[in-house]
Formats: C-alpha cells, sequence, structure tokens
C-alpha cells in the first residue's frame, strides 16, 4: 500500500512541478499565471465545446499511449507511434472509401477500423521480427520504420490518393463515418469528439484485462520481468516480444478511427503529426499502465487544448514545455513499471 501511494505520488508531484515552470514562464511573458490559468480552466471544462475538444484529444492520445504501454510490458520501447498511426489513418481511408454506402453503419466502421489497426500492427509486426530474428534495437527499428511509413503514405497521397489540386483523399462511405457525440448525445456541441472515445476506452479496459487479468498476460509480464528466467520456464517469450510489439503497433493504428472516421472523414498530410510521439510522455506518465493511461491522456488533452485557447494571451509552447518538463522528472525520479 506504501509503495502504491508512493508511486502515485511521484506522477502528480512531477506535474505540480511542471505546472510551478510553466507559472514562471508565464510570469517571464508578462502575463499573471492564475489569470491564465482560470483563463484556460473556463475555456476548457468550462466550456462544452472546450471539453468536446479535449476528449477528442484525449481519444487520440489514449490509444497512441496503449501503443507503448503494451510493448513496455515487454521491456520494449515503441517509438514507432507515429508511423504506425501514420499508415493506420491511410488505411482506414481507403478502406473506407471502398466499403459499400449500403453496408450497415456499424459493419463498415469494423472494416476501416481493422484496416488501420492490420496496417499499424504491421509496422509493429516488423519491428518485433527484426528483434527476435536478427536482435535489432526496437528503438532503432521502429524510428526507422517511422520515415519507411511517412516516405510510403506521402508517396500513396500525392500520385493515387489524393483529390486533383489537393493534399486529401476523397471523403470515405457513409456507411464507415463514426458518428460525432454531438449529434448522438447532444453535447460537445460543434466539437470534433466521436463514439471512437468508446473504441479507445474498450481498449483500455480490454489491455488491462487481458494483461492482470490471463495466464497470457502473466506469462507476458514474467516475460518482461526476465527474459532468461520466462524462457526457461517454458514461456515462449519471443511470441510475446512479437504480439507486444504487433498490439501497439495496432492501438496506435486505431486511433485513426478517431482522426479519420469520426473526425476529418478523409486522410490529410498532417493529420496525425505529433500524436505518436505524445503517446510516449502519456504512457511514462501512466506507468504504461492501461487504466492510469486514460487519466494521463486527460491531462495532455487539457494541456493541448488549453494551450491554444490561451494563445492569444501566452505562446503555446509554454504548455508544450510543460509536457515536456513533466517527462523528464518522470523518468529523474525512476518511474519504469
Amino acid at each position: 500500500m506504501q509503495n502504491t501511494l508512493r508511486k502515485a505520488l511521484k506522477p502528480l508531484a512531477a506535474v505540480v512541478a511542471a505546472m510551478a515552470v510553466s507559472a514562471l514562464l508565464i510570469m517571464a511573458a508578462g502575463q499573471d499565471p492564475l489569470f491564465i490559468f482560470a483563463k484556460m480552466l473556463r475555456m476548457t471544462f468550462g466550456s462544452d465545446y472546450g471539453t468536446g475538444q479535449i476528449m477528442f484529444r484525449t481519444t487520440s492520445l489514449l490509444l497512441t499511449g496503449l501503443a507503448v504501454a503494451i510493448p513496455f510490458r515487454m521491456k520494449l520501447f515503441n517509438i514507432g507511434g507515429e508511423g504506425q498511426l501514420l499508415a493506420g489513418a491511410c488505411a482506414a481511408a481507403v478502406a473506407g472509401m471502398a466499403v459499400p454506402s449500403w453496408l450497415p453503419s456499424p459493419a463498415g466502421i469494423a472494416v476501416a477500423a481493422a484496416a488501420a489497426m492490420a496496417a499499424g500492427g504491421s509496422l509493429g509486426l516488423a519491428a518485433g521480427w527484426l528483434k527476435v530474428r536478427y536482435g535489432v534495437n526496437e528503438v532503432i527499428s521502429t524510428i526507422m520504420l517511422n520515415f519507411i511509413a511517412q516516405a510510403a503514405v506521402s508517396y500513396l497521397l500525392t500520385a493515387h490518393l489524393a483529390v486533383p489540386s489537393t493534399v486529401h483523399t476523397p471523403d470515405i462511405s457513409q456507411a464507415a463515418v463514426i458518428p460525432a457525440i454531438d449529434d448522438v448525445l447532444g453535447i460537445w456541441k460543434r466539437s470534433p469528439a466521436n463514439l471512437s472515445i468508446v473504441l479507445a476506452l474498450l481498449a483500455c479496459v480490454t489491455t488491462w484485462a487481458v494483461i492482470f487479468r490471463t495466464r497470457a498476460g502473466y506469462e507476458m509480464r514474467a516475460a518482461g520481468i526476465n527474459h532468461e528466467a520466462a524462457a526457461y520456464a517454458g514461456i515462449r517469450t519471443t511470441w510475446y516480444q512479437l504480439g507486444a510489439m504487433t498490439a501497439g503497433g495496432a492501438a496506435a493504428g486505431l486511433a485513426a478511427a478517431n482522426l479519420v472516421l469520426g473526425y476529418k472523414h478523409s486522410f490529410e498530410a498532417g493529420l496525425t503529426s505529433g500524436l505518436g510521439f505524445s503517446g510516449i510522455a502519456v504512457a511514462l506518465l501512466g506507468w504504461a499502465h492501461p487504466l492510469w493511461i486514460a487519466v494521463s491522456a486527460l491531462l495532455f488533452g487539457f494541456l493541448e487544448y488549453g494551450g491554444l485557447a490561451v494563445n492569444a494571451y501566452v505562446p503555446k509552447d509554454i504548455f508544450m514545455m510543460v509536457q515536456a518538463v513533466t517527462i523528464i522528472l518522470i523518468v529523474v525520479s525512476g518511474i519504469r513499471k
């Protein structure tokens, strides 16, 4: 119990320290920190539209955070969330365009989402295979795969998929569109928040259940703690390494459901910029725990949109620095589990 409390206080202390740093930066910019923080709260959680914007950002961050957290349980560091999300977004758009308009919406969404997960998962599997077959460090391979995915998607978009004289694909079929929260529940009006948040939360709960409530999850965690001992006990560690990297890539790819199927309804250049790397920060702050990642993603979603909301008063880069300082403090404090 005492150890759990200590673990909980460390990230909280890191966030408080980072906010103190942001207060100093706001003062250096000639503004009153209390005024800026109050303004952020009013324009985010104090606003129906602002809350929807936070939830929209939280959805993507939650899934890219899982993309890092799942392999982390095997002591693997997936830096490829950006490329995996990019590949997933392109695949979701292509599959969404191919879905017949007469297909029931749940089936159309499932097809497009599955395509996104398959594209992201294939990149994760490639990095895992390089690891178990040739001993290639997953950090290096996933970084390189980010560049490969970016180049491949850019070529496909400009040469084959984009509407002439634009940088986006045609709209997906209506059968693959995920409804907006505003249309279904009448809240978070005019915001891009959509029902893909349900998919993200289900992914979190399912991941938690598999890792902490199944035999496979126990074996996976055992292999992550001590690879050699687990192999000696008969656990097929290489399969878990492949599975963890593939599942991580699939989670990143699924974030395309929020961006492509629920928001833009097409794929365009720059749509996924930075979300894969932000997922690393989300996972670290959430202890790489599937449920705590939801809290971490909500915080980062608040900081992202809050920074934009007060951009007229202070540069939004200040709140990007808050995120960076938070993660540096988390790493320094020794949170690895």
